[in-house]
């Protein structure tokens, strides 16, 4: 009971910096550690050829629709988590996480059974060349049913970090990517199974992060209880968990069909350009997971001062993980820019054209993510606080509503430095987007608090 007063505590009335750090880094790091086996992934298969490389940049898009489930409840439920432990609604937070956790390995059960069984057409609809293709199928056909292991974890993720457990996120995610490092290796050319090895060393992974999170609920260290007897898909908690959910996994397919947009406009220049541009994607992902990690942290404190009516608390919040974020995000994006050389030849195994493919289109990806700390902030922020139409809106700017007119019309009129330059293009046009939200939403907060302050005058 401690262990939950004290995670109590850190939502509603710790510091705001010292909440961000317990609730945000553990998290950050395991993300970061999870970008960072994506990267280790993507360098060892690089040395197989452009081929296999091109393959698990096709496949990726599809893993990350599967996962995108987990999300939807996952995140859906965390940001009605957090504001009814604000409320201190603990009996309806139960059937809350029982149902979304049952609910996403279900669903996510029957939509990797049709993905394994119509898999080919669908990775020629991903990009998919004819040289390609059989290291695609191979690799697919394992990674896809892994899935159901991912789908667990994302789920899970959330729910534990709504209630402020930051540290058990961590272990699970760190435990499996520390694994996969070790694996791939092993797989891939000690027992000389190919993009395969690749495969199966990312499934065992996934498992074992799945087993940390299933300890952790049967050794009952979590507010919630995760009992099937608490699965109530009633239409209440399906609207509350949806109405953030489909928004978050809207921008998870718009994020698979970003790269699957690149990938098909790619298609024409050859497999060094989709593996160039699936480089550069994995490698940018590591900052975007990094800043999505600690705002993972920023999240449940947002929704637990907003349920809370503590309008201080959450105006600092919002105001420190903007700075944080931001100089992150300049740091990174430097980094980025500067040595894009140097990172892309990491993955290229010396072609030249995919090279010269990735360290531009990483060049411009790293000046542009300096917009990405605020960008995310008040993404993050609309869907704590419930907001499910805004943080809609605003989710779907980068990768769907912004960046799919660049993509289709770009490439068209400046060949392939259109496909080089869309996403920074994308950023900016969303960043900007980001500002009049951001205005509209400090005025509304500022009409909720004055009408609070109303109410305890009239008391």
């Amino acid at each position: 009971m401690s262990g939950c007063n004290n995670k109590m505590e850190l939502l509603g009335s710790a510091p705001i910096p010292k909440a961000l750090m317990a609730l945000g880094v553990p998290i950050m790091i395991g993300m970061l550690i999870n970008a960072l086996y994506n990267l280790v992934d993507a360098y060892f298969v690089g040395g197989l050829g452009e081929s296999p490389m091109g393959a698990i940049s096709i496949v990726f898009p599809l893993g990350q629709v599967v996962v995108g489930l987990g999300l939807m409840f996952g995140n859906g439920a965390a940001s009605y988590l957090s504001r009814l432990l604000g409320r201190g609604d603990r009996e309806t937070a139960n059937k809350v996480a029982s149902t979304a956790l049952y609910s996403s390995v279900i669903i996510g059960a029957i939509i990797i059974i049709f993905a394994t069984i119509f898999i080919q057409p669908i990775l020629a609809l991903l990009g998919a060349t004819e040289t390609i293709m059989p290291y695609a199928l191979t690799y697919a056909r394992i990674y896809v049913i892994s899935c159901i292991f991912n789908v667990f974890n994302v789920t899970m993720n959330n729910v534990v970090a709504s209630e402020g457990a930051a540290k058990t996120t961590m272990c699970a995610l760190l435990l499996g990517a520390v694994l996969n490092i070790g694996l791939d290796p092993v797989f891939i050319y000690g027992l000389d199974m190919g993009v395969a090895g690749a495969a199966i060393a990312t499934a065992i992974s996934q498992f074992v992060s799945t087993l940390v999170y299933l300890i952790y609920a049967i050794r009952k260290k979590s507010a919630f209880s995760f009992s099937f007897k608490d699965f109530k898909p009633t239409k209440q908690i399906y609207t509350e968990v949806l109405k953030i959910g489909v928004p978050t996994l809207t921008f998870q397919l718009l994020t698979s069909l970003s790269i699957a947009l690149i990938n098909r406009a790619a298609n024409g220049y050859g497999d060094a350009v989709i593996a160039g541009m699936g480089a550069v994607t994995r490698v940018t992902s590591m900052g975007t997971l990094v800043v999505f990690g600690f705002l993972k942290g920023f999240q449940p404190i947002a929704g637990f001062s907003y349920g809370a009516k503590k309008f201080d608390r959450l105006r600092e919040a919002i105001k420190t993980s903007i700075l944080w974020s931001t100089i992150f995000c300049v740091v990174v994006g430097l980094l980025m820019a500067l040595f894009s050389t140097q990172v892309i030849s990491q993955f290229a195994n010396g072609n030249v054209d995919m090279i010269a493919v990735g360290e531009k289109s990483l060049m411009a990806n790293g000046f542009s993510f300096f917009l990405f700390g605020f960008y995310t902030v008040y993404s993050s922020l609309f869907l704590a606080l419930g907001k499910g139409t805004a943080g809609f809106i605003l989710g779907a700017c980068r990768q769907g509503i912004c960046f799919v007119p660049v993509i289709l019309i770009l490439p068209v009129i400046w060949g392939m430095n259109g496909i080089l330059y869309a996403q920074p293009i994308a950023d900016v046009i969303s960043a900007i987007i980001t500002v009049f939200m951001a205005l509209h939403l400090r005025r509304e907060l500022a009409e909720a608090e004055a009408l609070i302050d109303l109410e305890k005058t009239e008391k």
